[in-house]
């Protein structure tokens, strides 16, 4: 083997193991910041919502696309963007007329509110229903990946916040070379990633 085709082989490798260092601190800073967030319901999730001692309060309620559900004693609840144990509190609260020092538990049976959408030059462009947050990465990743086509450098994230859209720029080949990791933000139900 030649020295050129030695040095060139030696260069494949450290790019290689390079991308890979890439990915793995990306995914460890994703895991990190997921571990902060909890769970907010979203339309389409199924509720267990349970009064300890109380047979008739225990109920699987879904979430209304206008993300209320109802619950006797309780009437209309709004469930949507909370998390599990701000509906538990909310309902104690209301329920303290009629069971005092009610024991109440609301879980997540089914999570079906969490969905993103990948549009444009993806390999598998859709809706993916997901039990768990995820980045941009690894929504473009669920999407088998941008296609030869994509233009990598403008990928945009729409999100919709207070009745109005809001754009995020998000520079893959950055991502691909370790820079401006703090773009990989992660996703809220809803948003959607458009690969041009």
């Amino acid at each position: 083997m030649s020295s050129i085709a030695f040095l060139r082989s030696i260069k494949s490798y450290v790019n290689r193991a390079l991308v890979l260092v890439v990915m793995l601190v990306l995914s460890q800073s994703a895991s990190a910041q997921v571990s902060g967030l909890e769970y907010r319901i979203g339309p389409e999730d199924v509720l267990h919502i349970s009064v300890w001692k109380e047979k008739d309060l225990d109920r699987k309620v879904l979430v209304r696309p206008d993300g209320g559900v109802s619950f006797p004693l309780v009437g209309d609840i709004q469930v949507s963007g909370r998390t599990p144990i701000e509906v538990q509190d909310e309902i104690r609260s209301r329920l303290q007329r009629y069971v005092p020092d009610a024991e109440v538990t609301v879980a997540v049976d089914k999570i079906s509110g969490y969905t993103v959408f990948v549009l444009g030059e993806v390999n598998k462009p859709g809706q993916f229903t997901l039990g768990r947050y995820v980045d941009v990465l690894q929504a473009l990743t669920l999407a088998g990946g941008t296609s030869p086509y994509a233009s990598e450098r403008n990928i945009q994230i729409l999100r919709r916040q207070d009745g109005r859209e809001v754009a995020f720029r998000f520079d893959y080949r950055d991502i691909k070379r370790g820079q401006n990791l703090a773009q990989n933000i992660i996703l809220q139900s809803g948003d959607v990633v458009i690969v041009p």
